[in-house]
């Protein structure tokens, strides 16, 4: 079985993309299934992980079933 790995600056990425359409695409949510996984996680990234999911559970920001934003 292959580990997974969060590639560099990702957390930051699917913030900003998150940030600028207001949903949480299939493609972001591996990269935070990733972040949950990476143990060397710093603690900006964790938390604008946590951001992220409490917006999602108030209802902020809408999660989709597509790959990418640009739909």
């Amino acid at each position: 079985m292959h580990p997974v790995q969060l590639l560099p600056g990702a957390i930051s990425e699917i913030l900003a993309s998150v940030t600028d359409t207001g949903v949480l695409t299939l493609a972001d949510r591996y990269g935070l299934m990733a972040a949950t996984f990476d143990d060397s996680l710093n603690d900006e990234d964790r938390g604008c992980v946590n951001r992220l999911l409490r917006a999602v559970l108030r209802g902020r920001i809408k999660v989709v079933n597509e790959l990418s934003a640009a739909f």
